[in-house]
């Protein structure tokens, strides 16, 4: 298996600075202890998986915060609900 390399996730995330990476990749690394599946496939320790998403682009700082969190999915009573409050005219 190819070496990840540092250089490798910092072109993917579109920023040089080292600092920020570290910081992705432990708010990554929080969410494997916390449960949440990696996102490609192998047999590494969880840094080096955690840099392997990051530099795969399936990680970055505009999605990391949604990873794992499954779609809101509206149902018919909710949006019954609300297009009734919308409908409502309120009165002063």
């Amino acid at each position: 298996m190819a070496r990840i390399t540092v250089e490798d996730c910092l072109q993917k995330i579109g920023n040089e600075n080292r600092f920020s990476l570290i910081h992705l990749g432990v708010k990554r690394v929080k969410q494997h202890r916390k449960g949440q599946p990696f996102l490609t496939s192998g047999k590494n320790k969880e840094i080096v998986m955690t840099l392997r998403e990051i530099a795969a682009g399936e990680v970055s700082f505009d999605n990391i915060s949604t990873i794992g969190i499954p779609p809101v999915v509206e149902t018919e009573a909710e949006t019954t609900d609300s297009e009734a409050e919308q409908a409502t005219p309120v009165q002063a």
